[in-house]
């Protein structure tokens, strides 16, 4: 297919977000899961990340996530430079980072209330604080009467609507989204996409995996395909493409 990357310049660098740099990523001595990828993501951009499975979408996200380190090239999120960045200074990065995952990885054993608290404590948020923040995002979210649920009693698209609950509530600048939308019906896929979006319009940078080509089609956002850890479409207000 005919390539329709757009050049990002070194201009946009105090204004990006995420910036990849030359980056390759080689578990073995064949293919590399990523292949000379060089991307810059805006501060305050919504984007969506596509592709075939084995394309690259998961090593980008782990590498975001500095639970990778690339073979060569730069990382830089959040200003942070990845390649810099200490062994001791890894939990910090990652908690000023907002992740939801398909399986939405909640505290099975605790409430919606302490499921997003956990969030801040781990950041050592004053009680004062957590008792304002947790009821607050949970509004946001749509589970203000749910707080005292277990997950076990709440549907799919509730649980994720905590799991973005707990991802939001320290505020991050970046929130990461790996295919949220994958354990979920229709209509609960576009509340969760609905909430992004609003997220979105709020200041935060919004990078979304997914497999889900009608969302991407009517969203319009800036949408990257990935194929064979290549960059082979970057296009705004975008659409899921073939790539044959």
């Amino acid at each position: 297919m005919k390539s329709t990357l757009k050049k990002r310049t070194v201009a946009d660098k105090e204004e990006a977000a995420i910036v990849l740099e030359n980056v390759s990523k080689a578990y073995t001595a064949g293919v590399p899961a990523l292949d000379d990828v060089s991307l810059h993501i805006n501060k305050g951009e919504f984007v969506f990340i596509v592709g075939d499975s084995g394309s690259g979408k998961s090593t980008l996200i782990k590498l975001l996530l500095k639970e990778l380190t690339p073979t060569t090239g730069r990382i830089v999120v959040n200003g942070t430079d990845l390649s810099r960045l200490k062994h001791r200074h890894i939990p910090k990065f990652r908690r000023s980072l907002g992740v939801v995952f398909q399986d939405f990885r909640l505290l099975k054993d605790r409430n919606v209330y302490e499921n997003v608290a956990f969030a801040q404590r781990i950041i050592q948020m004053p009680g004062r604080e957590i008792r304002k923040n947790v009821p607050s995002i949970l509004s946001t979210v749509g589970l203000a009467g749910k707080y005292k649920a277990k997950p076990k009693h709440l549907s799919g698209g509730e649980q994720q609507r905590v799991a973005l609950a707990r991802a939001l509530v320290n505020k991050p600048q970046i929130l990461l989204a790996d295919e949220p939308t994958g354990n979920l019906d229709p209509k609960n896929s576009w509340e969760i996409m609905n909430l992004l979006e609003k997220i979105n319009n709020n200041g935060t940078t919004v990078l979304v995996v997914t497999h889900n080509r009608e969302i991407v089609n009517a969203m319009q956002k800036r949408v990257i395909t990935m194929k064979k850890g290549i960059i082979v479409s970057d296009e705004e207000k975008g659409g899921y493409i073939d790539e044959d």
